[in-house]
């Protein structure tokens, strides 16, 4: 196998800066009233994180593998606010407008994340 090159961990590091960013607006947003909608703070954290530590050669590999983890977990974790995105979308109303769309900004930046991750691999094989 022949190495993986930095494009996923430089997605990491903005993507996960990102997803900081939407947790603490998400948050604001909801007037401090919900604690989990930090969520997207702490998967974007992480994964900046694991994009930092991507940079070394010896330790891309293990950071690009983390960051695929993490960016699944975050797909599966938000998939509940497919039918309320869903919703949102025909124009019916939804109880958290801003956790639906936070959600929503979570699946879609993982997305990215995971595909970047399958085809970093892919391309090392």
């Amino acid at each position: 196998m022949s190495a993986i090159d930095e494009r996923t961990t430089t997605l990491g590091l903005g993507i996960g800066g990102v997803l900081a960013l939407i947790g603490i607006v998400a948050y604001v947003l909801s007037d401090f009233a919900s604690v989990t909608a930090l969520i997207p703070t702490g998967f974007g954290v992480l994964i900046a994180i694991l994009g930092a530590v991507g940079r070394d050669d010896n330790r891309r590999r293990t950071a690009v593998y983390g960051i695929g983890a993490l960016a699944t977990l975050g797909v599966l974790g938000s998939l509940r606010a497919v039918p309320d995105l869903i919703a949102l979308a025909s124009g019916e109303s939804v109880d958290s407008v801003v956790a639906t769309l936070s959600q929503g900004a979570m699946i879609a930046f993982c997305l990215v994340l995971v595909a970047s991750v399958v085809r970093d691999v892919l391309d090392a094989r």
